[in-house]
């Protein structure tokens, strides 16, 4: 599929961005590479759009997107295409009685997106049950291996190599009782939609949830204890310090029950978006003395890294 002019606010989850020159979605490994390979000029890869802020100005080029999205598995093993969407990997794994990925159900976006940004919920990161990778580097398709991906927390080296094209992935997961498991996604799912309604026009927690370890001392020391989980403090806790539920920046805004939540309530832009996490983030460091880390990525703003 070719389309000129490609409202870029029609694949973000925000439902923001202006207009792309050229939007080419592929289906075949083979056929998306030779399209990489003769874009020329300004392009970008893009995956589902989840976790992804579009500037208003829209992007003078040509985005691509790879969306294979077939999956399959032998014994254990689960291989899928880079465009399946997530929560159909999840829910094929749980059918077929593979246990490891149903924490995380719900989660938006494609398999290229969560293995990106090593996404993660309920103490679980994508990372735990990859095996490897496929990837095309540029020059040739190639496999990596798990650690050859580098994941850390909500990163891996995808981030630093972004001309590394992920194809495909292969998870390797343990038996266990569909039922049993179907029953876990089904209460996950429930959490999740209370929290991040499907309709809801937002990327999912704006910031990544802090290392304990990594905080100035002052703001070690103001942490209630029972929230510290696996080394890691919700960034929600430091923006209700702040009064940040309920805020408002035109159409962008804060979800009241939920301090980390930034929405599109309608009529937001994307220049909204960059202000309000500005601001947010401006206001924890001067109450605690650190910066704050967005999750999402930017395409078009030239004053910040872009994806």
């Amino acid at each position: 599929m070719r389309r000129t002019d490609a409202p870029l606010s029609d694949y973000t989850r925000f439902g923001l961005g202006g207009p792309a020159d050229l939007l080419v979605d592929a289906d075949s490994a083979v056929e998306f590479i030779g399209e990489l390979q003769s874009a020329g000029g300004p392009h970008i890869v893009l995956g589902g759009g989840t976790n992804l802020v579009v500037s208003d100005a829209g992007y003078r080029g040509t985005v691509l997107r790879y969306t294979g999205r077939t999956i399959e598995h032998h014994g254990s093993t689960i291989r899928v295409e880079s465009g399946a969407d997530l929560e159909a990997l999840v829910q094929y794994a749980v059918a077929h009685g593979l246990a490891g990925l149903e924490s995380m159900m719900r989660i938006p976006g494609w398999v290229s997106g969560a293995v990106y940004g090593n996404a993660g919920a309920y103490g679980q990161s994508i990372h735990e049950t990859l095996a490897r990778v496929e990837i095309w580097d540029g020059a040739e398709r190639r496999w990596l291996s798990n650690a050859e991906c580098g994941f850390t927390y909500r990163a891996s080296r995808f981030k630093q190599n972004k001309h590394w094209i992920i194809l495909t992935a292969e998870f390797t997961l343990r038996p266990g009782d569909a039922a049993a498991l179907a029953a876990r996604a089904e209460e996950i799912r429930a959490t999740r939609d209370e929290k991040f309604p499907p309709t809801m026009k937002c990327a999912g927690s704006i910031f990544k949830n802090c290392l304990f370890a990594q905080l100035p001392r002052g703001a070690q020391q103001r942490v209630p204890e029972k929230l510290v989980r696996e080394g890691k403090v919700p960034a929600a806790y430091f923006l209700e310090q702040i009064g940040a539920k309920g805020e408002v920046a035109g159409g962008i805004r804060v979800a009241p029950y939920h301090a980390n939540l930034l929405y599109n309530a309608g009529s937001g832009t994307a220049a909204q978006v960059v202000q309000l996490i500005d601001n947010l983030k401006g206001r924890v460091r001067q109450e605690f003395g650190f910066d704050l880390e967005p999750e999402v990525q930017f395409v078009g703003f030239p004053d910040r890294v872009s994806y």
